[in-house]
């Protein structure tokens, strides 16, 4: 996450390795291969985006520093993992952050069972932070969980398939960012009215964050971005790209929708239809939405305060609809 203020950057980098050193205890168990399979896609690395977000919008409150916010960033980082664990299942996927996921290293009843671990510590955590937290932490929960089972059903009759995508995406990524936001400006002192406009700041950019990364699986340069590019082509996902490019597809689009119906795990089908989505104007579409999005975020941080929080909030609304990694 871009910050411009140094004074800023660095008590954000301090709690952060607060929150590492928590994470590491949080993921113990009695038993000693738990811990090791727990602990296996937290030290592989990751964004931690989430946990930062918390302690982002604690700042916008009275008592950044509360020990609570602390808890409630290791509660949505623990919630991520433990569904990373689960979507690698389901994905039936052998890499997560450049190491062996947990089914590829072990199985799969290893990796559900983790992930199970994984929620019952952020539950437990959440306990620690009152009803209304666990409330919250479960309304999150149902809406992370309705997105995932979206995503394995395609839309009913009369459904935009694209409403119905963008409503898999707030679900699965937008819910748990967004209240990452609400809980650091909960915990932290904010007033009701920013924990709101932070809530739904977050919801809008945590779901900007993977439309973006849709983009990038058409667009990206593997050696820019360090991924590869198509994967999500190959594998017949539907994202925003291909779902804008099917919904306004001419007569000049036939050979392309021809491709996208096809087995694009044929190397020289996959990388015709890649050419040819990338030359589509529902790249730039795709684009210009995300960016749309990112405006509508930055104008909910009007009611925060001026100054380098909000810049940076404002800032990292900006980096995510024109990210290049």
């Amino acid at each position: 996450m871009p910050v411009a203020d140094e004074a800023l950057a660095t008590r954000l980098a301090d709690r952060m390795l607060e929150v590492e050193r928590a994470l590491a205890g949080h993921v113990r168990s009695r038993a000693p291969f738990v811990t090791s399979a727990a602990s296996h896609l937290m030290e592989a690395g990751g964004k931690r985006f989430r946990p930062l977000l918390v302690l982002l919008a604690a700042e916008t409150g009275a008592n950044p520093d509360s020990d609570d916010v602390i808890t409630a960033a290791c509660v949505v980082e623990l919630t991520h993992l433990a569904s990373l664990y689960h979507d690698d299942v389901m994905d039936e996927a052998s890499l997560r952050r450049g190491a062996a996921s947990a089914n590829a290293r072990w199985d799969n009843h290893v990796a559900i069972l983790t992930g199970d671990f994984l929620f019952s510590k952020s539950s437990e955590l959440t306990a620690e932070l009152g009803a209304d937290a666990v409330r919250i932490q479960a309304r999150t929960f149902t809406r992370l969980v309705e997105g995932q089972i979206q995503e394995t059903v395609k839309p009913g009759a009369g459904e935009d398939p694209l409403e119905h995508y963008l409503d898999v995406v707030a679900g699965k990524t937008g819910s748990l960012i967004a209240t990452s936001a609400r809980y650091g400006a909960r915990f932290g002192g904010a007033t009701p009215e920013v924990e709101e406009a932070l809530t739904a700041y977050a919801d809008i950019v945590g779901t900007a964050f993977q439309l973006s990364d849709d983009i990038l699986d058409i667009s990206a340069d593997a050696a820019e971005s360090g991924k590869t590019p198509g994967t999500d082509l190959r594998e017949g996902v539907p994202t925003l790209p291909v779902l804008m490019a099917r919904a306004s597809a001419g007569p000049q689009d036939a050979r392309l929708l021809q491709l996208l119906d096809s087995d694009l795990s044929d190397d020289a089908l996959h990388a015709e239809a890649l050419t040819l989505l990338r030359a589509h104007p529902a790249v730039e579409q795709a684009r210009a939405y995300v960016v749309a999005r990112a405006q509508e975020a930055k104008a909910l941080l009007a009611v925060v305060p001026e100054g380098p929080v909000r810049d940076a909030l404002a800032i990292f609304a900006d980096h995510v609809a024109t990210r290049t990694t």
